[in-house]
């Protein structure tokens, strides 16, 4: 396990749970003003200094209902609130979307370059707010120096680290259905055709050499996939072309999106529920919570801000289906308090852990 993966899991999510968002203020037809502020307010908070100074701190991952209470917080850091339906439709659509981009890369590099597109798309959101482009901008500089000078092997290690915390999920999505990218057991359809990782060569050749090292056969053979070489390399740099498409915004053309449960899914539901034995890591997520909430600097809405409901379903009636059909396991309720209770509810529960384990 990585304990460098933490800031690239959490950056990929939040720009795939921006793009949804983003999608939905527009499908709803929330004014502008309104569909600026929930942007720019959840941006900002999501990119506050101290809490980035946290999360870039050498970690491993923990559960995915710990971090998971992480952007209920940020899905409500400004005027907009949803329901725990569209809450969980939201995680499903962020965490299918980024396992889909890991699953693809060409190289364990590439999550680099798709978290740089995430961060380009961020940054579009927000190109009228310069002080919240320079939160963003220092993020940027802090993945450039952390991560560059990684080696093609710790890149492999985040890249399975990331693959052994999405292993479980598979939820079905109506786009990836559509395009074909996914089956209907909600596993992921690689492809085997397309451009290959940059620095390697297009199968269909063996070279055969002798045992001073030098060529002395070629034979070629037929492969299966049409391969083709990229053209370049995308930039690793604050400003650049990525070449890479993973990570770009799937949403920027308006099209409806469901989410269905895969039997396996159903089947991990039962499994969890079955699965009562004490969590030794408990205390330990707990702790990861109290110094990532306490980072998070949430706003309270000024009085004159008039909340409103964002309904990730086309209508009131699917969301509330969604609601009682979903595997009690698999949904979170979204508990809307302030970030300053939070972390005293979590010091209280850590004190409970360490009570409990005297004993």
């Amino acid at each position: 396990m990585s304990a460098r993966t933490l800031p690239l899991l959490f950056l990929n999510l939040g720009g795939e749970m921006l793009y949804i968002l983003d999608q939905r203020l527009r499908a709803q037809s929330i004014p502008g003003e309104k569909a600026r502020k929930v942007m720019n307010d959840i941006i900002s908070t999501m990119f506050n200094k101290k809490f980035m100074e946290e999360l870039f701190k050498p970690q491993d991952l923990y559960s995915k209902k710990a971090l998971r209470t992480v952007y209920d917080r940020l899905a409500h850091a400004s005027i907009m609130r949803l329901n725990q339906a569209s809450m969980d439709k939201l995680y499903d659509l962020m965490t299918m979307a980024f396992k889909y981009q890991v699953l693809l890369c060409p190289r364990p590099r590439d999550i680099l370059l798709v978290t740089f597109n995430h961060l380009d798309a961020i940054k579009d959101f927000i190109s009228d707010s310069p002080g919240i482009l320079n939160q963003v901008d220092e993020t940027f500089r802090r993945l450039i120096e952390t991560y560059n000078c990684l080696s093609d092997g710790e890149f492999q290690l985040i890249r399975q680290t990331l693959l052994i915390f999405f292993q479980d999920m598979h939820i079905r999505v109506s786009i990836f259905l559509k395009d074909k990218v996914q089956n209907s057991n909600g596993r992921f359809v690689l492809p085997i055709s397309g451009p290959v990782p940059w620095g390697t060569e297009v199968p269909g050749l063996i070279r055969i050499f002798n045992h001073k090292g030098v060529e002395v056969k070629r034979a070629e053979f037929t492969t299966a996939g049409n391969y083709i070489t990229p053209q370049r390399e995308g930039s690793f740099e604050l400003y650049g072309d990525r070449v890479l498409k993973l990570g770009t915004n799937m949403y920027s053309v308006t099209r409806p999106v469901e989410t269905h449960m895969s039997g396996s899914s159903k089947n991990l539901a039962s499994q969890a529920k079955e699965n009562i034995a004490p969590n030794p890591l408990a205390k330990e997520e707990l702790n990861f919570l109290a110094r990532l909430l306490g980072g998070l600097d949430i706003q309270k809405p000024a009085g004159g801000d008039s909340g409103f409901r964002l309904n990730l379903f086309t209508t009131d009636e699917e969301e509330e289906h969604a609601a009682q059909t979903r595997p009690e396991e698999l949904s979170y309720k979204v508990i809307n308090i302030e970030a300053t209770q939070t972390v005293e509810l979590v010091k209280k529960a850590l004190n409970l852990t360490s009570t409990r384990a005297s004993f």
